[in-house]
Protein backbone atom coordinates (compact mmCIF):
# COMPACT_ATOMS: atom_id res chain seq x y z
CA UNK A 1 0.00 0.00 0.00
CA UNK A 2 2.68 2.54 0.72
CA UNK A 3 4.53 1.66 -2.37
CA UNK A 4 1.94 2.07 -4.32
CA UNK A 5 0.75 5.88 -2.74
CA UNK A 6 4.41 6.49 -3.31
CA UNK A 7 4.50 5.70 -6.98
CA UNK A 8 0.74 7.71 -7.34
CA UNK A 9 2.33 10.94 -5.48
CA UNK A 10 5.44 10.52 -7.74
CA UNK A 11 3.20 10.77 -10.65
CA UNK A 12 0.99 13.54 -8.92
CA UNK A 13 3.93 15.88 -8.73
CA UNK A 14 4.95 15.01 -11.97
CA UNK A 15 1.67 16.08 -13.52
CA UNK A 16 1.90 19.31 -11.11
CA UNK A 17 5.93 19.87 -12.42
CA UNK A 18 4.37 20.20 -16.07
CA UNK A 19 1.64 22.00 -15.43
CA UNK A 20 3.90 24.67 -13.89
CA UNK A 21 5.88 24.43 -16.87
CA UNK A 22 3.20 24.77 -19.22
CA UNK A 23 2.04 27.86 -17.44
CA UNK A 24 5.01 29.53 -17.85
CA UNK A 25 5.22 33.22 -19.60
CA UNK A 26 7.12 36.19 -20.51
CA UNK A 27 7.47 38.22 -17.88
CA UNK A 28 6.64 41.93 -17.85
CA UNK A 29 9.99 43.16 -16.74
CA UNK A 30 13.39 41.60 -16.40
CA UNK A 31 12.77 38.35 -15.11
CA UNK A 32 13.59 34.72 -14.87
CA UNK A 33 11.25 31.48 -16.47
CA UNK A 34 11.66 28.17 -15.70
CA UNK A 35 10.73 25.91 -19.01
CA UNK A 36 10.63 21.74 -19.77
CA UNK A 37 13.42 20.05 -21.95
CA UNK A 38 14.81 17.00 -23.56
CA UNK A 39 15.65 14.36 -20.43
CA UNK A 40 19.11 13.61 -19.45
CA UNK A 41 20.13 10.25 -20.00
CA UNK A 42 22.56 10.08 -16.39
CA UNK A 43 19.57 11.31 -14.33
CA UNK A 44 15.96 10.17 -16.37
CA UNK A 45 13.14 11.86 -15.87
CA UNK A 46 11.85 15.21 -16.29
CA UNK A 47 14.27 17.81 -16.34
CA UNK A 48 13.73 22.04 -16.83
CA UNK A 49 16.22 24.94 -16.98
CA UNK A 50 16.26 28.32 -15.69
CA UNK A 51 15.83 30.53 -18.22
CA UNK A 52 16.79 34.59 -17.98
CA UNK A 53 15.10 37.07 -20.02
CA UNK A 54 16.64 40.65 -20.60
CA UNK A 55 14.33 43.12 -22.01
CA UNK A 56 15.45 46.76 -24.20
CA UNK A 57 14.66 49.03 -21.26
CA UNK A 58 14.07 46.06 -18.86
CA UNK A 59 10.54 45.69 -20.17
CA UNK A 60 8.61 43.49 -22.50
CA UNK A 61 6.26 46.59 -23.39
CA UNK A 62 9.72 47.91 -25.15
CA UNK A 63 9.82 45.08 -27.83
CA UNK A 64 9.17 46.64 -31.20
CA UNK A 65 8.67 45.31 -34.24
CA UNK A 66 12.66 46.23 -35.27
CA UNK A 67 13.69 43.80 -31.95
CA UNK A 68 15.66 40.80 -32.47
CA UNK A 69 16.43 37.74 -30.31
CA UNK A 70 19.99 36.82 -28.96
CA UNK A 71 21.08 33.23 -26.86
CA UNK A 72 23.71 34.86 -24.15
CA UNK A 73 25.14 31.88 -23.27
CA UNK A 74 27.43 31.43 -20.40
CA UNK A 75 31.17 30.04 -19.79
CA UNK A 76 31.17 26.18 -18.69
CA UNK A 77 30.84 26.06 -15.18
CA UNK A 78 28.80 29.67 -14.66
CA UNK A 79 25.37 30.59 -15.12
CA UNK A 80 23.52 33.33 -16.13
CA UNK A 81 25.28 35.73 -17.80
CA UNK A 82 29.00 35.18 -16.15
CA UNK A 83 31.98 34.63 -19.33
CA UNK A 84 29.40 35.96 -21.74
CA UNK A 85 28.00 39.32 -22.71
CA UNK A 86 26.42 42.18 -20.12
CA UNK A 87 22.65 42.12 -21.34
CA UNK A 88 22.71 45.70 -20.94
CA UNK A 89 24.79 46.70 -23.20
CA UNK A 90 23.21 44.17 -26.13
CA UNK A 91 19.92 44.95 -25.34
CA UNK A 92 20.37 48.66 -25.61
CA UNK A 93 22.91 48.54 -28.52
CA UNK A 94 21.57 45.36 -30.38
CA UNK A 95 17.75 46.46 -29.71
CA UNK A 96 17.25 42.68 -28.73
CA UNK A 97 16.09 40.02 -25.88
CA UNK A 98 18.54 38.98 -24.48
CA UNK A 99 18.30 35.53 -23.35
CA UNK A 100 20.43 33.51 -20.91
CA UNK A 101 20.58 29.80 -19.81
CA UNK A 102 21.02 27.59 -17.24
CA UNK A 103 21.78 24.73 -19.45
CA UNK A 104 22.98 21.30 -18.24
CA UNK A 105 25.61 20.93 -15.86
CA UNK A 106 25.52 24.76 -15.36
CA UNK A 107 27.05 25.83 -12.14
CA UNK A 108 30.49 24.70 -11.02
CA UNK A 109 32.41 21.69 -12.40
CA UNK A 110 34.88 20.18 -10.04
CA UNK A 111 32.14 19.24 -7.47
CA UNK A 112 29.88 17.23 -10.09
CA UNK A 113 29.97 14.09 -10.45
CA UNK A 114 28.25 10.77 -11.93
CA UNK A 115 28.54 11.95 -15.56
CA UNK A 116 31.22 13.61 -18.42
CA UNK A 117 30.81 17.04 -19.37
CA UNK A 118 27.99 17.32 -21.81
CA UNK A 119 30.09 19.49 -24.51
CA UNK A 120 27.09 21.24 -25.91
CA UNK A 121 24.85 18.30 -27.00
CA UNK A 122 21.85 18.63 -24.82
CA UNK A 123 23.49 22.01 -23.97
CA UNK A 124 22.77 23.31 -27.31
CA UNK A 125 18.90 21.51 -26.79
CA UNK A 126 18.51 23.81 -23.61
CA UNK A 127 19.46 26.88 -25.39
CA UNK A 128 17.68 26.37 -28.00
CA UNK A 129 14.39 25.12 -26.03
CA UNK A 130 14.58 28.66 -24.86
CA UNK A 131 15.09 30.78 -27.58
CA UNK A 132 11.98 28.32 -29.05
CA UNK A 133 10.01 29.30 -25.60
CA UNK A 134 10.61 33.47 -26.32
CA UNK A 135 10.01 32.84 -29.96
CA UNK A 136 6.43 31.47 -29.97
CA UNK A 137 5.61 33.06 -26.43
CA UNK A 138 5.70 36.50 -27.96
CA UNK A 139 3.75 35.11 -31.27
CA UNK A 140 0.87 33.88 -29.08
CA UNK A 141 1.00 37.33 -27.09
CA UNK A 142 1.02 39.41 -30.85
CA UNK A 143 4.11 40.96 -29.80
CA UNK A 144 5.71 41.77 -32.61
CA UNK A 145 9.08 40.93 -32.98
CA UNK A 146 11.95 40.95 -36.02
CA UNK A 147 12.50 37.19 -36.66
CA UNK A 148 14.75 37.75 -39.24
CA UNK A 149 16.89 39.11 -36.32
CA UNK A 150 17.89 35.89 -34.38
CA UNK A 151 21.74 35.92 -32.54
CA UNK A 152 23.77 33.72 -30.46
CA UNK A 153 27.20 34.10 -28.81
CA UNK A 154 28.87 33.38 -25.35
CA UNK A 155 32.56 32.74 -24.08
CA UNK A 156 34.01 29.58 -23.32
CA UNK A 157 31.70 26.94 -23.06
CA UNK A 158 29.21 29.50 -24.13
CA UNK A 159 30.77 29.90 -27.33
CA UNK A 160 30.95 25.94 -27.81
CA UNK A 161 27.23 25.75 -27.25
CA UNK A 162 26.63 28.49 -29.11
CA UNK A 163 28.44 26.99 -32.15
CA UNK A 164 26.67 23.49 -31.05
CA UNK A 165 23.25 25.82 -31.69
CA UNK A 166 23.90 26.86 -35.12
CA UNK A 167 24.96 23.63 -35.80
CA UNK A 168 21.54 22.30 -34.49
CA UNK A 169 19.42 24.64 -35.82
CA UNK A 170 20.88 25.25 -39.09
CA UNK A 171 18.14 27.86 -40.74
CA UNK A 172 17.89 29.95 -37.32
CA UNK A 173 20.80 32.38 -36.66
CA UNK A 174 21.04 35.76 -38.72
CA UNK A 175 24.84 35.66 -36.73
CA UNK A 176 26.70 33.90 -34.26
CA UNK A 177 29.94 34.75 -32.76
CA UNK A 178 31.88 32.42 -30.80
CA UNK A 179 34.17 33.67 -28.37
CA UNK A 180 37.60 31.64 -27.85
CA UNK A 181 34.84 28.39 -27.26
CA UNK A 182 35.58 24.84 -28.00
CA UNK A 183 35.79 23.69 -31.64
CA UNK A 184 35.33 20.22 -30.33
CA UNK A 185 35.83 17.01 -28.29
CA UNK A 186 39.82 16.32 -28.60
CA UNK A 187 40.46 12.87 -26.91
CA UNK A 188 43.07 15.35 -24.14
CA UNK A 189 39.74 16.67 -23.48
CA UNK A 190 37.74 13.58 -23.59
CA UNK A 191 40.13 11.48 -21.79
CA UNK A 192 42.69 13.88 -19.76
CA UNK A 193 45.47 12.83 -21.23
CA UNK A 194 48.50 15.05 -21.18
CA UNK A 195 50.25 17.43 -23.63
CA UNK A 196 46.93 19.00 -24.75
CA UNK A 197 43.95 21.21 -23.42
CA UNK A 198 43.83 21.45 -19.38
CA UNK A 199 40.22 20.83 -19.96
CA UNK A 200 38.93 17.48 -18.43
CA UNK A 201 35.50 16.20 -19.63
CA UNK A 202 35.66 13.17 -18.01
CA UNK A 203 34.51 10.76 -20.67
CA UNK A 204 35.59 7.09 -20.81
CA UNK A 205 37.76 4.60 -23.32
CA UNK A 206 36.24 1.51 -21.70
CA UNK A 207 32.99 0.10 -23.47
CA UNK A 208 31.53 -1.09 -20.44
CA UNK A 209 31.19 2.22 -18.87
CA UNK A 210 28.51 4.80 -18.66
CA UNK A 211 30.77 7.45 -19.66
CA UNK A 212 31.97 5.47 -22.54
CA UNK A 213 32.16 8.41 -25.38
CA UNK A 214 31.26 6.34 -28.94
CA UNK A 215 32.65 7.51 -32.51
CA UNK A 216 29.47 8.79 -33.01
CA UNK A 217 29.39 10.96 -30.30
CA UNK A 218 32.79 12.61 -31.09
CA UNK A 219 31.63 13.40 -34.17
CA UNK A 220 28.57 15.13 -33.18
CA UNK A 221 31.04 17.22 -30.92
CA UNK A 222 33.16 18.16 -33.53
CA UNK A 223 31.87 21.88 -34.84
CA UNK A 224 34.47 21.92 -38.16
CA UNK A 225 33.54 18.19 -38.99
CA UNK A 226 33.51 18.66 -42.74
CA UNK A 227 31.29 16.16 -43.69
CA UNK A 228 28.33 18.01 -41.18
CA UNK A 229 29.49 21.47 -42.65
CA UNK A 230 28.83 20.01 -45.99
CA UNK A 231 25.37 18.67 -44.52
CA UNK A 232 24.90 22.36 -42.87
CA UNK A 233 25.64 24.16 -46.48
CA UNK A 234 23.50 21.80 -48.73
CA UNK A 235 20.38 22.58 -46.18
CA UNK A 236 21.03 26.63 -47.38
CA UNK A 237 22.87 27.61 -43.98
CA UNK A 238 23.30 31.44 -44.20
CA UNK A 239 24.30 32.22 -40.63
CA UNK A 240 27.37 34.85 -40.50
CA UNK A 241 29.66 33.25 -38.01
CA UNK A 242 32.49 35.05 -36.31
CA UNK A 243 34.92 33.42 -34.64
CA UNK A 244 37.17 35.34 -32.16
CA UNK A 245 40.27 33.55 -30.29
CA UNK A 246 43.84 33.82 -28.60
CA UNK A 247 46.77 32.39 -30.32
CA UNK A 248 48.16 31.39 -26.59
CA UNK A 249 44.52 29.98 -25.22
CA UNK A 250 45.64 26.56 -23.12
CA UNK A 251 41.87 26.04 -22.70
CA UNK A 252 40.27 25.92 -26.29
CA UNK A 253 43.57 25.60 -28.44
CA UNK A 254 44.24 28.01 -30.94
CA UNK A 255 45.25 25.01 -33.62
CA UNK A 256 41.71 23.63 -33.23
CA UNK A 257 39.66 26.81 -33.41
CA UNK A 258 41.88 27.48 -36.54
CA UNK A 259 41.22 24.69 -38.27
CA UNK A 260 37.54 25.08 -37.60
CA UNK A 261 37.70 28.23 -39.70
CA UNK A 262 39.59 26.49 -42.46
CA UNK A 263 37.38 23.68 -42.71
CA UNK A 264 34.35 26.20 -42.60
CA UNK A 265 35.94 28.23 -45.32
CA UNK A 266 36.46 25.12 -47.29
CA UNK A 267 32.95 23.97 -46.56
CA UNK A 268 31.87 27.63 -48.11
CA UNK A 269 30.15 28.71 -44.86
CA UNK A 270 29.86 32.87 -44.01
CA UNK A 271 32.79 32.47 -41.68
CA UNK A 272 35.67 35.27 -40.58
CA UNK A 273 37.65 35.09 -37.58
CA UNK A 274 39.89 37.39 -35.65
CA UNK A 275 42.59 35.39 -33.77
CA UNK A 276 44.22 37.65 -31.39
CA UNK A 277 47.59 38.62 -31.42
CA UNK A 278 49.82 40.43 -29.32
CA UNK A 279 49.74 43.59 -31.67
CA UNK A 280 45.88 43.34 -30.95
CA UNK A 281 46.45 44.00 -27.28
CA UNK A 282 44.97 47.36 -26.07
CA UNK A 283 43.77 47.11 -22.89
CA UNK A 284 40.06 48.04 -24.02
CA UNK A 285 38.96 45.15 -25.76
CA UNK A 286 41.93 43.08 -25.66
CA UNK A 287 44.13 41.98 -22.61
CA UNK A 288 45.84 39.07 -23.30
CA UNK A 289 46.12 36.79 -26.02
CA UNK A 290 45.18 33.86 -23.71
CA UNK A 291 41.65 32.35 -22.79
CA UNK A 292 40.39 35.15 -20.80
CA UNK A 293 40.87 37.60 -23.53
CA UNK A 294 39.32 40.73 -22.51
CA UNK A 295 36.10 42.53 -22.55
CA UNK A 296 33.51 39.71 -24.11
CA UNK A 297 30.62 42.63 -24.06
CA UNK A 298 32.73 45.00 -26.38
CA UNK A 299 34.14 41.85 -28.87
CA UNK A 300 30.41 40.99 -29.46
CA UNK A 301 29.74 44.52 -30.24
CA UNK A 302 32.82 45.49 -32.09
CA UNK A 303 33.21 42.20 -34.09
CA UNK A 304 29.31 41.18 -34.59
CA UNK A 305 27.64 44.47 -34.29
CA UNK A 306 28.62 45.27 -37.69
CA UNK A 307 26.15 42.41 -38.76
CA UNK A 308 23.47 42.69 -36.42
CA UNK A 309 22.85 46.59 -35.62
CA UNK A 310 19.75 48.39 -37.98
CA UNK A 311 21.96 50.45 -39.95
CA UNK A 312 25.28 49.58 -40.20
CA UNK A 313 26.46 49.03 -43.36
CA UNK A 314 26.85 45.06 -43.30
CA UNK A 315 23.65 44.68 -41.18
CA UNK A 316 21.64 41.76 -42.68
CA UNK A 317 18.73 40.06 -42.20
CA UNK A 318 18.20 36.05 -42.20
CA UNK A 319 16.18 35.03 -45.60
CA UNK A 320 15.00 31.76 -44.64
CA UNK A 321 12.44 30.62 -42.03
CA UNK A 322 13.62 29.47 -38.75
CA UNK A 323 13.83 25.45 -37.75
CA UNK A 324 10.97 26.69 -35.30
CA UNK A 325 8.88 27.17 -38.76
CA UNK A 326 10.27 24.60 -40.75
CA UNK A 327 9.87 21.76 -38.82
CA UNK A 328 11.86 19.51 -40.38
CA UNK A 329 14.63 16.64 -39.33
CA UNK A 330 18.14 17.83 -39.27
CA UNK A 331 20.27 14.68 -39.65
CA UNK A 332 23.95 14.15 -38.99
CA UNK A 333 25.59 11.12 -40.39
CA UNK A 334 28.33 9.65 -38.25
CA UNK A 335 30.50 6.23 -38.38
CA UNK A 336 28.20 4.19 -36.51
CA UNK A 337 24.91 5.85 -37.56
CA UNK A 338 22.95 9.14 -37.23
CA UNK A 339 22.29 11.97 -34.83
CA UNK A 340 18.42 13.49 -35.53
CA UNK A 341 17.10 16.88 -34.68
CA UNK A 342 13.52 16.80 -34.38
CA UNK A 343 11.33 20.27 -34.91
CA UNK A 344 8.06 18.12 -35.23
CA UNK A 345 6.23 20.62 -32.73
CA UNK A 346 8.31 23.37 -33.45
CA UNK A 347 11.31 23.01 -30.62
CA UNK A 348 13.85 20.46 -30.92
CA UNK A 349 14.73 17.59 -29.76
CA UNK A 350 17.94 15.40 -30.50
CA UNK A 351 18.21 11.16 -30.56
CA UNK A 352 20.80 8.91 -31.89
CA UNK A 353 20.02 6.04 -34.39
CA UNK A 354 22.67 3.40 -34.60
CA UNK A 355 23.90 2.04 -38.15
CA UNK A 356 20.95 -0.05 -39.43
CA UNK A 357 18.21 1.05 -37.59
CA UNK A 358 16.75 3.21 -39.82
CA UNK A 359 15.61 2.28 -43.62
CA UNK A 360 16.93 4.35 -46.57
CA UNK A 361 13.89 5.85 -47.49
CA UNK A 362 14.62 7.92 -44.36
CA UNK A 363 18.06 8.51 -44.32
CA UNK A 364 17.67 11.45 -46.88
CA UNK A 365 17.28 14.82 -45.33
CA UNK A 366 13.98 16.32 -45.60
Amino acid sequence: MNQNFSVLFTLFCQVLWLASLKAAELPAQNGTVTIETQEWPFKPGPRSVKVYLYYPGNKLANVTAETGLMLNLHNWGGTNTSGAGNPAVLTKELNVIAISVDYLQSGPWKPQTGAPYDFGYLQAIDALRALSFVYHELIKEKIPFNSRRIYSSGGSGGGNVTLMCNKLAPHTFTCVVDICGMPRLTDDIAFNLPGGSVLNARYSQDKSSASYLTPGAQEIRYIGNPAHLKVMKDLGHETKIVIIHGTTDNYCLFPDAKQMYENMKAANLDVEAKFVTPKDIDKVVFRSTGHSLGDRTKMMTKFGGKYMIPGRAKFRLRKSPTDFELNQDVIYPTSDGRFVVSYADGKPTIHFEPKGTHSKATSDQN
